[in-house]
Parts: structure tokens; C-alpha cells; sequence
């Protein structure tokens, strides 16, 4: 099920009197937002995208990229979610998007990626355990 995200009721511009009689497009179209969990195994989902592009959306993550240094990354497994500041809801249910600060193997890190749209998680770390 998608989501309509066109705005039919504004007023139409150049002195018109009747109401605006709009038909629904295809490009018009949503989705509810991805809501990225904690899990053992990482699942995805690939989207197709208007022009023929493709969206991945992860919907369940178990390591993140983790930047240690200039030009040092390493993958790690994602403990917990320790704190989500985009939402208190997402907070309470340890959803990860970005700007989310999670606990790893070799520390605390915050999210940098859009987890949701990339399709992977990336993070700096924060300090080290």
C-alpha cells in the first residue's frame, strides 16, 4: 500500500473560480518510511524508482562501517541502539536512522548514512570502549 502525496487543495493561481480537479499520477505516489531494526541477519529491499533507478532499503541491519580513522574503516556488529534523536518513539523502539548514536564491538559510533535510502549503515566512532 503507498501513500498519495500530491496537495489537490490548494487554491489554482490566475484568477480561476472553479475548484482544482486534479488526477493521480503515478509519480505522485509514497511509501511509509523504512524503519531499520536490529536483527543477526541483514535483510534488504531493492525499490524501483521513477527514471528507472533502484532504491535499497535496509530493513534490518547487523554490522555497520564503522570510519576508526583518516582512511580506516572497519566492520563491526551493532550491539544496540543506545539513543535516536529524530524521534522519541524511535528512541523507545531502538529504530536506527541517521544520527543515531549505537553501541558496537569496539565502541560507541554515530550513524552518518541514511540507513533507509543507502541500504547500509555507516558510521564515525564516537570513542572507544
Amino acid at each position: 500500500m503507498v501513500q498519495y502525496h500530491a496537495n489537490d487543495l490548494r487554491k489554482i493561481s490566475g484568477g480561476k473560480k472553479d475548484k482544482n480537479v486534479k488526477v493521480k499520477r503515478k509519480y505522485l505516489m509514497g511509501g511509509y518510511p523504512t524503519e531499520t531494526r536490529l536483527s543477526d541477519a541483514e535483510k534488504r529491499k531493492l525499490i524501483r524508482t521513477k527514471g528507472g533507478g533502484i532504491k535499497v532499503k535496509l530493513l534490518s541491519v547487523a554490522y555497520a562501517n564503522i570510519a576508526v580513522d583518516r582512511g580506516i574503516v572497519k566492520r563491526v556488529r551493532v550491539l544496540s541502539v543506545i539513543s535516536n534523536p529524530s524521534s522519541k518513539d524511535y528512541d523507545r523502539r531502538k529504530i536506527v536512522t541517521k544520527g543515531a548514536i549505537i553501541r558496537t564491538e569496539i565502541g560507541l559510533a554515530k550513524v552518518t548514512s541514511r540507513v533507509g535510502q543507502n541500504g547500509v549503515l555507516n558510521a564515525v566512532l564516537i570513542k572507544e570502549e
